[in-house]
């Protein structure tokens, strides 16, 4: 079986993470939070969290040696009924969701050309993108490799020069000591929940640890460079966006890159802006297809009701990419943004939470790459701080949050009537 080397898996958890939650979330922050200290903070601790978060991940993808993710690390440390949850949790919205809400934000991006491409564009590009990922790892690994290079590129492009260049507007850089008072609002625990959704993709390697060369040595190399890389760019970006862009013209506003660089560019400059933000999200729409699919064909090994995505051709799952992509659709026919966005980031925080809860399971003497005491420091940190933020959340946004616990009630059900249906299936084997 063909491996992929780290550096494929490091433009993996790249191209995962900056995606739709770096060029959108900004305009929900700042309808509550206004002082530049305050917003940076945020996503210094996004970067933090997903750092530890790494470091857990890193030791439990080394530990259990299987591909699959969240699923494996919950099924074999805690319960497998945990294990099918956040298969479920996976399928419906961890994977689904970014796909949606990225399609979705390409359109609005390329709005500015004149074109209402709308929700018809999303999805034609969630079927391209689908189909180049059908034919075999090779072309994955390339695809992914040349989109992911080119967001990174870009990106960095967009920060050198909003760095640059001097603001063509009065300054909106405030660091006062505003940021005091700011910081121990609800709304600024409830904003993190938009951060750590921008920071999803920093375990992306790990759901595919038996697709990587060396796991071992490259595994962590991939999720601790990639997760450093994009906390720099990430603090980095929101500071370029604060320079170049009125606060009130940023409110509530999904298109923040746009408008930022409207400011520093020009009209001409800011639609090229745009066109390479969306380009540079056919990369995240790729990498969530990949990963997604895999820890559906994960599932389907063990459970009755996922079997029929228990098919793969030259080492790709392709009908269970297919069923991601099917999954996204609905999503962007039945949703609007900002809601699909805050109901994905709490479920995604509470599983984010009880994954790396595993780790404990693992036995000091069996861990790979952090050997003292002090890797408690990791996972306890992660945990409070997720706590923190789905707490908040529940409490500021109850309808989305209450939607997410729906969710997950109903992957309850579905567990023991699956579980069940294994049981006769076995009995009658025997």
């Amino acid at each position: 079986m063909k491996k992929i080397t780290w550096i494929t898996a490091t433009a993996l958890v790249v191209s995962n993470m900056i995606g739709t939650g770096i060029f959108t979330s900004l305009g929900f922050q700042v309808s509550s939070l206004t002082n530049t200290y305050s917003i940076i903070l945020l996503w210094f601790i996004g970067g933090v969290l997903a750092m530890f978060g790494a470091f857990c991940y890193s030791e439990l993808g080394n530990y259990y040696k299987e591909s699959g993710g969240d699923y494996i690390y919950l099924s074999r440390g805690f319960h497998p009924i945990l294990g099918y949850l956040s298969s479920w949790i996976s399928l419906i919205v961890g994977f689904a969701a970014p796909i949606a809400l990225a399609a979705l934000a390409m359109s609005k991006y390329l709005q500015i050309f004149g074109f209402e491409f709308g929700k018809v564009f999303a999805i034609v590009v969630i079927i391209l993108i689908t189909i180049s990922q059908s034919f075999s790892l090779k072309t994955s690994s390339d695809f992914q490799n040349i989109f992911t290079l080119l967001k990174v590129l870009f990106v960095l492009s967009l920060i050198g020069l909003g760095l640059y260049l001097a603001p063509n507007i009065t300054n909106n850089i405030n660091l006062n000591n505003g940021w005091i008072k700011e910081v121990q609002m609800p709304e600024f625990a409830s904003s993190l929940v938009f951060v750590t959704f921008a920071y999803t993709g920093w375990n992306s390697a790990s759901y595919i640890v038996g697709e990587i060369k060396n796991p071992i040595k490259n595994l962590p190399k991939a999720l601790i460079i990639g997760t450093l890389f994009v906390t720099v760019v990430y603090v980095l970006m929101n500071y370029v966006f604060l320079k170049h862009a009125t606060i009130t013209s940023l409110i509530n506003q999904e298109n923040v890159a746009s408008i930022a660089a409207n400011n520093f560019l020009g009209m001409q400059g800011s639609k090229w802006v745009s066109f390479f933000i969306a380009a540079q999200l056919v990369a995240t729409i790729s990498g969530y297809l990949w990963i997604g699919s895999r820890v559906c064909f994960a599932t389907s090994k063990e459970y009755k009701l996922w079997r029929f995505m228990d098919k793969s051709r030259n080492n790709v799952p392709y009908i269970a990419l297919w069923v991601q992509a099917v999954i996204a659709i609905i999503i962007i026919l039945t949703g609007e943004f900002e809601q699909i966005f805050i109901y994905a980031s709490f479920l995604l925080q509470v599983f984010a939470i009880l994954a790396v809860a595993t780790v404990i399971t693992i036995p000091s003497h069996k861990r790979y790459i952090f050997k003292g005491h002090y890797f408690w420091i990791f996972p306890s940190i992660f945990l409070i701080f997720g706590l923190y933020i789905c707490y908040f959340t529940f409490k500021i946004h109850p309808t989305e949050s209450i939607i997410g616990v729906s969710t997950i009630l109903i992957g309850i059900i579905l567990y023991f009537f699956d579980k069940n249906t294994n049981v006769k299936l076995k009995a009658k084997e025997l």
